[in-house]
């Protein structure tokens, strides 16, 4: 099973608002090369904890077969979720919260809950904003997508910049 690194953010200008998510996911080869893969994408009208969800969907779904993956992320939002199991209980009561009420961005935690069975995941949490060079790197990613989803009025696409896509897709 390959391991690969997956650094994620997520950003929104207004909450709701115009919003990206970034993600690289970085592998090292049998040869010792080390490949990276950035993702990024947006949406017009949108939270931080959607794009902080899609960032950690993106960067799992890229991903060919199942793998050891470190996610690392600012978010404690996506960490909690994950680590603490709110988001498994939440889906086992139905998407309701041990406070009665509805959890938010279900649709977004099902498709995580779901890519967290197929690959083996890890979790780390990171302070934003700290220097972090990944989830610097992350964070540029995600505020270039929301400026350009805002500038455009449109939601932006799924863009690459790839360092080694047949390595990681």
């Amino acid at each position: 099973m390959r391991t690969v690194e997956l650094y994620t953010d997520g950003a929104c200008s207004g909450n709701p608002g115009p919003g990206g998510w970034g993600a690289i996911l970085v592998y090292t080869d049998r040869m010792g090369v080390r490949h990276e893969k950035e993702l990024s994408g947006g949406e017009e009208s949108t939270t931080n904890n959607r794009m902080e969800l899609m960032a950690a969907i993106s960067g799992l779904e890229a991903l060919k077969e199942p793998c050891e993956v470190l996610l690392t992320s600012d978010s404690r939002y996506v960490i909690d979720g994950l680590t603490k199991g709110w988001a498994r209980s939440w889906r086992a009561h139905g998407w309701i919260k041990a406070d009665k009420k509805p959890a938010l961005n279900a649709d977004l935690w099902e498709r995580l809950l779901d890519l967290t069975e197929t690959h083996r995941v890890r979790y780390e949490w990171v302070k934003g904003h700290e220097g972090h060079p990944y989830n610097e790197r992350c964070d540029r990613l995600a505020v270039g997508q929301y400026r350009k989803t805002d500038e455009e009025g449109v939601g932006a696409s799924e863009g690459e910049a790839d360092a080694a896509g047949s390595e990681m897709k």
